[in-house]
């Protein structure tokens, strides 16, 4: 089985949700990943409750490489809401 939690996604709009109440994290997970699996790992991994889960699916963007015409790779992403008053650390 491949590793579910892939990183964290730490960028401006993904740190607003953290001081929101409840507190929302948002982390890259693998293609094969879905909720259940990615409420058991944050749980098992950071010691927290995990209230809710949202998943994305991000397609890959169409680009243009040196005249060439290509797709850059797709991801997916994970909204994990905890809650009120836990929190996750990332150092």
């Amino acid at each position: 089985m491949d590793i579910i939690l892939r990183q964290p996604r730490v960028t401006e709009k993904s740190t607003d949700g953290v001081s929101a109440v409840p507190p929302c994290y948002t982390f890259l997970v693998a293609p094969s990943a879905n909720k259940f699996l990615v409420r058991q790992e944050v749980a098992k991994r950071y010691k927290v409750t995990p209230t809710k889960v949202n998943m994305i699916l991000v397609k890959g963007k169409k680009v243009f490489t040196r005249g060439r015409a290509g797709t850059r790779q797709g991801l997916k992403k994970a909204m994990v809401y905890l809650k009120p008053g836990d929190k996750i650390e990332f150092v």
